[in-house]
C-alpha cells in the first residue's frame, strides 16, 4: 500500500487508486497527477477499505478484475458502510462493454467506467467533474455549518440580552408601580425632595444599564458586518486617561478601591478619541467590579512608535485556563449569578484595539489579581483615509 507523499496532503483532494498491478497504478498516478490531487494507491481491495477507514475521498478508480475482493465486490462493501457509500467509483476494465457487464458494474456502485486502453484526455475529463463536485459539496457543508453556528450564536445572544434587559426593566417597572400605589394612596410623605432625588438616581443607574447594554449589542453587530468605523485624530493620550479617573472617581469611592497613577507627562497620538475612551472605560470599570476593594493601579508609559496602558488590580485573579477565553463573545471568567453583563466588553475591547492595530492581553493568577496590558502604536494620521 503507497500514496504520494506531500506536506499539505489535508488541504487537497483525494483519489483512491485501486488495481493489483503496479503498472497501472503508476499510469493512473501519472495521468492524475497535479497540484491540488493526491493519489492513494492500493493493490487489494483490503487495502483500500484500510485507507478509506483513514482518509476522506473524492472518488475511487478501482479495477474490476482483482485476485481476492474484485472491484465489484470491493464496491459493494462500500456501499454497505456509512463511511465510505458516499464516494463515487469509477470502475476501470480491459473487458469489452456488454450491457449485463455494465449493469453488474452500475448496480455494485459505479457511477463511470473507464475503459483501456485508457485515454488521457478522457480519463482527466471524468476526474476533473468528480473533484470540481467534491469540492462543491465540501463549500456547501462548510457554508452550512457556517450558518448552523451563527444561528446557535444568535440564538444565544438573543437569551443572554433578553435575561440582561429584562433585570433593569423589570425593576424600573416595579419601582413605577410602586410609587403609583403611593400616589393612589395619597401618601405625599413618600415624595419629599430627598426621596425623589434617591428615585431619580436608582432610575438613572437601570436607564444607564440599559442603555450600556444596547451600546454593546450595536457594537457587536458593527464588527461581525465589518462596520466598526474609526475616527482618527490627535490626542493625548495621558489627559484621556486623567480625565477619565476624574469622572469616575464617585465609582471607586462606592467601591472602595484606591487608585495609583503612574501617567506619563503627554503620549500624543492619532487614535479614534471614543473608541479609545470606551477602552479605558471598560478596563476600569471591570477593576472596579472584580478587585474586591483592593487598590488599582493604573499606568501609561511611552516607548518610540507605542503606547502602553496597564490596569492592574489585586482582586480575585483569573486562571490560566481562562486567560484567553475571556476576549471572546458572550465569555467571562465568572459566572452570570456572579457578576452580570453579556459577556462582550472585553471581546469589543479586542476588537477595537485590533482595528487600531494594536493588542491585549492579560497577566493573572488566581487570588493575585490581574493585569490588562494594552499595546497601542502611535498610528500615522493618513490611515484615517
Amino acid at each position: 500500500m503507497t500514496r504520494n507523499i506531500d506536506q499539505d496532503t489535508e488541504t487537497k483532494t483525494k483519489i483512491l487508486l485501486v488495481d493489483d498491478l503496479d503498472g497501472n497504478l503508476l499510469a493512473l498516478d501519472g495521468l492524475l497527477k497535479c497540484d491540488d490531487v493526491i493519489t492513494f494507491k492500493a493493490k487489494s481491495g483490503a487495502e483500500a477499505l484500510e485507507l478509506m477507514i483513514i482518509h476522506e475521498f473524492a472518488l475511487a478508480l478501482i479495477d474490476v478484475r482483482m485476485p481476492g475482493i474484485s472491484g465489484f465486490e470491493l464496491a459493494e462493501l462500500m456501499r454497505g458502510a456509512n463511511r465510505t457509500k458516499n464516494i463515487p467509483i469509477i470502475f476501470v476494465t480491459a473487458t469489452a462493454p456488454d450491457k449485463g457487464f455494465l449493469f453488474k458494474g452500475y448496480e455494485s456502485g459505479a457511477v463511470d467506467f473507464l475503459f483501456k486502453p485508457l485515454d488521457s484526455h478522457v480519463v482527466k475529463s471524468k476526474v476533473n467533474i468528480f473533484i470540481e463536485l467534491y469540492q462543491q459539496k465540501k463549500e456547501l457543508k462548510n457554508t452550512q455549518q457556517k450558518l448552523e453556528q451563527a444561528v446557535l450564536i444568535r440564538d444565544e445572544f438573543m437569551s443572554i440580552v433578553s435575561h440582561e434587559l429584562k433585570t433593569p426593566l423589570t425593576s424600573l417597572m416595579l419601582n413605577s408601580q410602586m410609587r403609583m400605589r403611593k400616589i393612589n394612596k395619597g401618601e405625599s410623605s413618600a415624595f419629599t425632595i430627598e426621596k425623589l432625588a434617591k428615585m431619580f438616581e436608582g432610575d438613572e443607574k437601570q436607564l444607564e444599564r440599559i442603555n450600556r447594554l444596547i451600546d454593546d449589542m450595536l457594537d457587536v453587530s458593527r464588527i461581525s458586518s465589518g462596520k466598526l468605523s474609526m475616527k482618527l485624530e490627535e490626542f493625548d493620550l495621558s489627559e484621556l486617561i486623567l480625565d477619565l479617573l476624574e469622572r469616575m472617581s464617585e465609582q471607586f469611592v462606592a467601591a472602595e478601591c484606591e487608585v495609583k497613577v503612574d501617567v506619563c507627562p503627554s503620549a500624543k497620538g492619532n487614535w479614534d478619541r471614543f473608541r479609545i475612551e470606551q477602552v479605558i472605560v471598560n478596563l476600569l470599570t471591570n477593576a472596579i467590579r472584580y478587585g474586591e476593594g483592593k487598590p488599582i493601579l493604573v499606568q501609561l508609559t511611552r516607548s518610540p512608535g507605542a503606547v502602553r496602558i496597564v490596569v492592574r488590580d489585586q482582586g480575585r485573579g483569573i486562571a490560566f485556563a481562562d486567560q484567553e477565553r475571556i476576549f471572546q463573545r458572550f465569555e467571562r471568567a465568572v459566572t452570570v449569578a456572579e457578576i452580570s453583563g453579556l459577556g462582550l466588553g472585553l471581546y469589543i475591547v479586542k476588537q477595537i484595539l485590533e482595528a487600531h492595530h494594536g493588542f491585549i492581553r492579560v497577566e493573572s493568577q488566581p487570588g493575585k489579581g490581574a493585569a490588562f496590558i494594552v499595546d497601542l502604536p502611535l498610528i500615522p494620521l493618513q490611515l484615517n483615509s
